[in-house]
């Protein structure tokens, strides 16, 4: 057993020091901070919304946003479009499970806004579907997904792709990311900058 637990954490950091070594991806990350930095300068807010367990990432990065991170500060707009049930189980009732967020973006979502969409297959059609509301709405979208990227590769303005196809090791680097940002974010807009 201690083996496992031990392969385990070597093959989440070994997936770490990936994303470090693509310079790609971390330029990414670093224009996807910039954006919501701007975002927020602008008075616009950020979206967030997955399945599963990324539907808890995205609370999670919202939670960040809204309340604190580092240190104290005014709350920023972050809304996770997974966690009202209400307003979940009336769009699956009444239209079906892939206007789950799109339905959302077109009631709040307005111009000037980010989207993040976390799908680690990159195929999850309610996220699919909610970054063509993004284009129709003029919001700006994000992916975070796994390795291929899946079907979101060219349906989102910005995809940060985490350099596995493990699902556990792809929603550990997805809350790297989600704090990363978070961190530039707080720090460009209330502390000393970078």
């Amino acid at each position: 057993m201690i083996d496992y637990i031990q392969k385990q954490i070597k093959a989440s950091y070994e997936t770490k020091i990936e994303v470090y070594n693509d310079p790609v991806l971390v330029k990414t990350i670093e224009a996807v901070s910039l954006l919501i930095i701007d975002a927020y300068k602008r008075g616009n807010k950020v979206l967030f919304a997955g399945n599963g367990g990324s539907a808890a990432d995205a609370q999670h990065i919202v939670g960040e946003l809204v309340n604190r991170f580092h240190f104290d500060r005014p709350g920023l707009a972050a809304i996770s479009l997974s966690t009202d049930t209400s307003v979940m189980t009336a769009i699956g009732n009444d239209y079906e499970f892939k206007k789950l967020f799109s339905r959302q973006i077109e009631a709040i979502g307005v111009q000037g806004d980010i989207f993040v969409g976390i799908s680690t297959s990159g195929n999850s059609p309610n996220i699919l579907d909610a970054m063509q509301a993004c284009e129709v709405k003029g919001l700006t979208s994000v992916g975070l997904t796994g390795k291929s990227g899946g079907k979101l590769m060219g349906q989102c303005d910005y995809l940060i792709k985490i350099p596995s196809d493990n699902t556990p090791r792809i929603q550990e680097s997805h809350i790297l990311v989600g704090h990363i940002i978070c961190a530039i974010v707080e720090e460009s807009l209330f502390g000393e900058g970078f």
